[in-house]
């Protein structure tokens, strides 16, 4: 009997002992997520803040260029000049996208130059830099500049939490790092899934990343936070659409065309501005980048008064009613945006090129609909040429397109807009063999290894604008 109950009264003190060690790690695993969703919200707050700003600035720009017509030709070359002094002195790291500083990240080895290029302090500088450019009437966007700032906001959190011993103590650097990049991206589209997608298609390239379940928690809960601050409304509102007759034949024109342009396109960001020089003027650019970005914005001014102030900020506008089956537009505003992205991208200037790229594939759809007298489908048209220009550009044809779908609610031309993507894509590399933002991410490792052999501070680097666009 004394047997009897004292075995009975082991087995309940180990049960009660298992539920206690179970019910400690379920508390910790719940403390760690709640500070993972924490991390997220951060994230998809100061995307939200940016967002809000950048509609801000886009809309003043647009006001001050009706009212006064001689606003583009004094504020973007003193503008110009005017961004990048402050960028080159307070934060060398934030110039172009955004996106390429993140990959280097990635890349990195770890140690102390493991986040140089997404440090919080300086990183967050991009978000006023970049109001600025869009206030001026740059023709960037903040989507990538949302990657980087994402990137830093959750790595700097981790870090924060595991120097208190809170949570992350599984993850490693590249982890926070993938995760708050893509919750940025997410973010900035309101589209969680392309987080996700990017995460994997983009981020992951080239790099090991262990792909934990918090790193797409955290990219989801982004994604899913700013859905629930804003709703969940599609980025471009009102695009209703059906597959065209012979759609074969018009994706695969539409694929041919933009991955021609968009090749081209990449190329000559990477390139940058001292590829068309001679010697003389290569020399002139990498000592004077701040004049030579004053240079690039009299450029920009004469381009967006000849078409009348089309050119300047994001186009987002622009794409958005040709979507809607707008087809009045100028003769050649396609190739205009794509030369006042590109010398908004060479002045060296913090900025991205995601959605003027889904402009100029836009004003590409309008064009190739009136010349092929198909008007009537001119918005599935601009879908799909939006799709296969940012494909083409990236040469990431499944971010390009779950982006794209989530940003117009078109799930039903899914399957058209990744056939157009893919081949676009293919057609990129006959002009731009390697990735734009791969190609320009190596450029900022080497920089960063160069700075950490030398010792020399990055405002002594030499001009980005033509040796490091990125």
């Amino acid at each position: 009997m004394k047997h009897t109950i004292g075995a009975r009264w082991h087995r309940l003190t180990y049960k009660i002992s298992h539920k206690i060690q179970q019910t400690r790690r379920l508390s910790r695993k719940t403390v760690a997520l709640g500070f993972l969703l924490a991390g997220a919200t951060l994230v998809a707050v100061v995307s939200l803040i940016f967002a809000h700003l950048a509609d801000y600035a886009l809309e003043l720009n647009a006001q001050l260029v009706a009212r006064h017509p001689w606003f583009a030709w004094v504020a973007l070359p003193f503008g110009f000049m005017l961004i990048v002094w402050l960028t080159r002195r307070y934060a060398p790291y934030t110039v172009g996208s955004g996106i390429p500083q993140v990959l280097a990240s990635l890349s990195l080895p770890y140690g102390p130059n493991k986040n140089r290029l997404i440090n919080l302090p300086q990183t967050l500088l991009k978000i006023p830099l970049t109001f600025l450019g869009m206030l001026i009437g740059a023709s960037i966007g903040r989507e990538g500049p949302s990657v980087q700032v994402g990137a830093a906001v959750m790595s700097a959190w981790g870090k924060w939490c595991k120097k208190h011993n809170l949570a992350f103590r599984g993850l490693q650097e590249n982890d926070l790092i993938a995760a708050g990049a893509a919750g940025g991206l997410a973010a900035a589209f309101n589209a969680p899934l392309a987080g996700v997608v990017f995460a994997i298609e983009e981020l992951g390239r080239g790099v090991l990343l262990r792909w934990e379940r918090q790193i797409f928690i955290g990219i989801l809960a982004a994604g899913f936070v700013l859905v629930a601050l804003e709703g969940n409304n599609p980025y471009f509102r009102g695009f209703t659409g059906v597959p065209l007759p012979d759609m074969t034949l018009w994706v695969l024109g539409c694929a041919a065309v933009c991955g021609m342009a968009g090749g081209l396109f990449a190329r000559f960001l990477y390139k940058g501005v001292g590829w068309l020089l001679p010697a003389q003027g290569k020399k002139w650019a990498a000592k004077h980048p701040i004049l030579l970005a004053g240079v690039l914005g009299l450029l920009l001014a004469a381009l967006g008064t000849l078409y009348q102030g089309h050119l300047y900020g994001t186009g987002y506008m622009q794409a958005s009613s040709a979507l809607l089956g707008s087809t009045d537009f100028q003769p050649g505003v396609a190739l205009a945006k794509w030369v006042a992205t590109v010398l908004s991208y060479w002045a060296g200037i913090p900025g991205g090129i995601f959605t003027p790229s889904l402009t100029i594939g836009a004003m590409i759809g309008q064009q190739i609909a009136v010349w092929g007298g198909t008007v009537d489908y001119s918005g599935v048209i601009v879908l799909v040429c939006m799709t296969a220009f940012l494909a083409a550009a990236t040469q990431s044809p499944l971010t390009a397109s779950v982006v794209v779908m989530e940003m117009t609610g078109s799930q039903n031309l899914l399957f058209w807009l990744l056939v157009g993507s893919i081949i676009a894509s293919q057609v990129s590399r006959q002009f731009s063999p390697k990735p734009f933002y791969h190609a320009a991410g190596a450029r900022f490792r080497q920089r960063i290894q160069e700075e950490s052999r030398s010792d020399r501070p990055a405002a002594a680097e030499p001009n980005h604008t033509t040796k490091e666009q990125a």
